[in-house]
């Protein structure tokens, strides 16, 4: 027990240093991604009555406990799994997904119902026969279709497939005058149950088709089919078309609509957008006039520098009283070429140049 202990713990290091994409590891609860190679099938599973059974070899069913260790290849644990399935979709999918993995080696039988039958025990369907086998035909788990299935479950049909269990889901199936078809195959210990997917089945892919009718109608009217092909009365053909009209008129108003207030979201934002920039500018342009204008703005003090200048241009300083004052010598008088006599003066200089004219004569006299 002790190195499958250790060779797992060696794997789990191995897978921690071998670190993924974004330093992801398996441990980290992301999926490994897989190599890419074909796993599907290249053809559609055969039908039945196509394979050849080699009848020399007894049949002999294998327990439950035989099929889950495990079968030699060349005898796999048969596994059968019957149904309408009408509109195919996921859920069948699933269920026979399920049916062929129930054991390590299984080979997977699917039984189709025949309209006939299916018609008179279970109701209308919207595929024929022919495209549900085909549709069961193509999916990967399966590996032979029984066509036109019967309905409940003989020893001589089961013996005639070598059939060893038969899957479906355990809720109990009423139907053919019983309550649960699958009651014997229960007893006999050959019943694998499967579990159903919810919220997908052909009943609710029917009821969605029967709700949204009106709209499927005119659907396919617009896309080419008749009224006649649609059963579809002419009054209720003219109606469609005037719904269709009727739709497409509040589909350009609604497009109009969002436009305009797309268009007008937009014009609100660059409307606030211009209403921020001018508050933004309003303000710069209020500080900058306060600043040049205001109480103590830079203009007052350029008028007071100004005014200063003025007022020291117009008014110059004026000399100091205690700085000496000289005396002025009297300007020599001028005196006419060749004549004694002073030059003649005008009555209001005679008194002021007397003393000239005597100082001239003076000197006269002593030359």
């Amino acid at each position: 027990m002790e190195p499958p202990t250790s060779s797992r713990l060696n794997s789990r290091k191995r897978r921690k240093d071998e670190s993924g994409p974004n330093g992801a590891t398996d441990l980290d609860g992301i999926p490994p991604k897989m190599s890419r190679r074909s796993l599907g099938l290249k053809e559609p599973a055969p039908f039945s009555d196509e394979v050849e059974i080699d009848y020399s070899k007894p049949y002999i069913r294998v327990t439950y406990e035989e099929a889950m260790r495990g079968t030699p290849l060349d005898r796999p644990v048969r596994v059968y799994a019957d149904g309408i399935f009408d509109l195919f979709h996921s859920g069948h999918a699933r269920a026979l997904m399920q049916a062929k993995n129930l054991f390590p080696n299984t080979y997977l039988i699917v039984g189709v119902c025949s309209d006939e039958l299916t018609h008179n025990f279970k109701g209308f369907t919207v595929m024929n026969e022919n495209e549900r086998y085909d549709a069961v035909q193509h999916c990967r788990y399966v590996d032979e279709v029984v066509r036109n299935a019967p309905w409940t479950l003989t020893p001589e049909f089961l013996a005639e497939h070598r059939i060893d269990f038969v899957a479906h889901d355990d809720i109990p199936y009423s139907s053919a005058g019983s309550d649960d078809v699958y009651k014997h195959i229960k007893e006999a210990g050959m019943f694998a149950p499967t579990q159903r997917t919810e919220g997908i089945s052909t009943s609710d892919i029917i009821t969605r088709i029967v709700r949204d009718y009106d709209v499927y109608v005119r659907r396919n009217l617009q896309r080419g089919y008749t009224a006649k092909e649609l059963n579809v009365s002419f009054i209720n053909e003219k109606k469609y078309h005037l719904q269709e009209r009727v739709d497409k008129v509040k589909k350009r108003v609604k497009d109009v609509e969002e436009k305009s207030k797309e268009f007008v979201q937009k014009v609100e934002e660059k409307s606030i957008d211009l209403i921020q920039k001018w508050e933004e500018k309003s303000r710069e342009f209020i500080g900058n006039f306060l600043e040049m204008f205001g109480p103590e703005g830079a203009l007052k003090h350029m008028l007071k520098e100004g005014k200063g200048r003025m007022l020291q241009a117009i008014s110059p300083k004026q000399s100091p009283s205690s700085s000496p004052t000289h005396d002025r010598s009297p300007s020599p008088s001028f005196r006419w070429p060749f004549s004694t006599k002073t030059p003649p003066s005008s009555p209001a200089n005679r008194s002021r140049n007397k003393s000239a004219v005597t100082y001239d004569i003076s000197e006269d006299e002593e030359d």
